[in-house]
């Protein structure tokens, strides 16, 4: 439990980012802006450089976008769609517009001035819109439970569809850090962005409980629970310690794990 916000925030960030489905729109979005050579582009490069260029910027304006969105969209989950998409636009935004001056200096030794920076912002925010609304679209379609993951018996668990899926086995705990919800299974644990109760309401069949404001235990995976005072603390098949509070220690008890 040592991770810090930012740090979560950044692994989510580059897990997108790297998405086999995420590379392949981006490298076709380079590719169609490359054929299309908007902005004058195509005046000024010739189709080889032109489909560099528009795939370097591609992947820099929508790693920075995303990176905006993995940021702050923990601190904006109160704001309705339409307020959460503006405010990271406006982020998103200025931090495109110093990088697409950067890369239109190394490329054409341009720098706006006078009226052109109007333009040049008002097509940088048009663009900004246009990556934040791809990019709430494209998580959730790539967050989304899938259907076929989904088993007849009641024992599969919905929560381990959000998860990698190479860390996908039995459950053995959910705890909440910062805004998000660690998963912990057999086979490794993967953090998501959800309340610890909606986490919960997903874990199907599989029996356990809260045990704790922030924690939520399988109970056929702890392999130890002793006492602390009026508390008390289960270890886990994975070897965590996870604290009873006072009022769970009932459920513990009636699941046989406390004498």
């Amino acid at each position: 439990m040592n991770d810090m916000h930012p740090q979560s925030a950044l692994r989510e960030w580059w897990a997108h980012l790297s998405h086999p489905a995420t590379l392949i729109i981006l490298v076709g979005v380079g590719a169609v802006m490359g054929v299309a050579g908007p902005f004058d582009t195509e005046a000024q490069l010739s189709l080889a450089p032109r489909l560099v260029y528009w795939l370097i910027m591609a992947v820099l304006t929508y790693g920075l976008g995303s990176l905006c969105d993995a940021l702050l969209r923990p601190w904006l989950v109160l704001f309705s769609f339409a307020l959460r998409v503006a405010g990271l636009a406006v982020a998103t935004g200025f931090s495109i517009s110093g990088a697409v001056v950067i890369v239109n200096m190394l490329a054409f030794g341009w720098m706006p001035g006078g009226t052109e920076w109007f333009r040049f912002v008002g097509a940088t925010f048009a663009i900004a819109a246009i990556i934040t609304v791809g990019i709430a679209t494209a998580r959730r379609q790539l967050e989304a439970p899938q259907p076929r993951n989904k088993a007849p018996d009641a024992q599969v668990s919905r929560i381990l569809t959000r998860i990698a899926h190479d860390k996908r086995g039995p459950l053995v705990a959910l705890s909440v850090e910062d805004h998000y919800v660690r998963v912990q299974t057999t086979k490794g644990e993967d953090l998501i962005l959800m309340r610890l109760s909606d986490a919960i309401a997903e874990v199907g069949a599989t029996p356990g409980a809260q045990v704790h404001r922030s924690h939520w235990v399988a109970f056929d995976q702890v392999s130890a629970a002793r006492r602390q005072g009026d508390r008390a603390i289960l270890t886990l098949s994975n070897g965590t310690d996870i604290p009873v509070s006072r009022p769970n220690v009932s459920r513990i008890k009636e699941a046989g794990l406390l004498p």
